[in-house]
């Protein structure tokens, strides 16, 4: 079994449910990002993986990609401190808002990462 895919895909509720399951995690993570910091999609995905025991990376941006509208997506970065491509603007304006330490087009995660 690969870190990054559901267990025992049994049938397609099951899938659905760990997948819906997986979901509401990441967005729980998400919210606890507190205002002026910012995390990576790895160090989300390794909390998440740290409680369900699955996921990754990619998963997380799928996730918010989908369902991140609700929850402060900008605070969620790539591991070289770039936002989500196709964001860039909105999102540096949002962090820079909140304080959050920039240099250049990218988050100084040095300074601010989450947990």
């Amino acid at each position: 079994m690969s870190p990054s895919s559901p267990p025992d895909r049994t049938g397609p509720d099951g899938a659905d449910e760990r997948r819906e399951r997986y979901a509401e995690t990441v967005l729980a993570a998400v919210e606890q990002v507190p205002q002026g910091r910012a995390t990576t999609y790895g160090a989300l995905a390794a909390l998440v993986a740290d409680e369900l025991g699955w996921g990754g990376p990619r998963q997380v941006g799928a996730v918010l990609a989908r369902h991140g509208a609700a929850v402060c997506w900008w605070r969620v970065v790539r591991a070289d401190g770039r936002p989500a491509r196709g964001h860039e603007t909105e999102a540096l304006r949002r962090l820079a808002a909140e304080g959050v330490p920039l240099r250049d087009d990218r988050v100084a995660l040095a300074r601010c990462r989450w947990p």
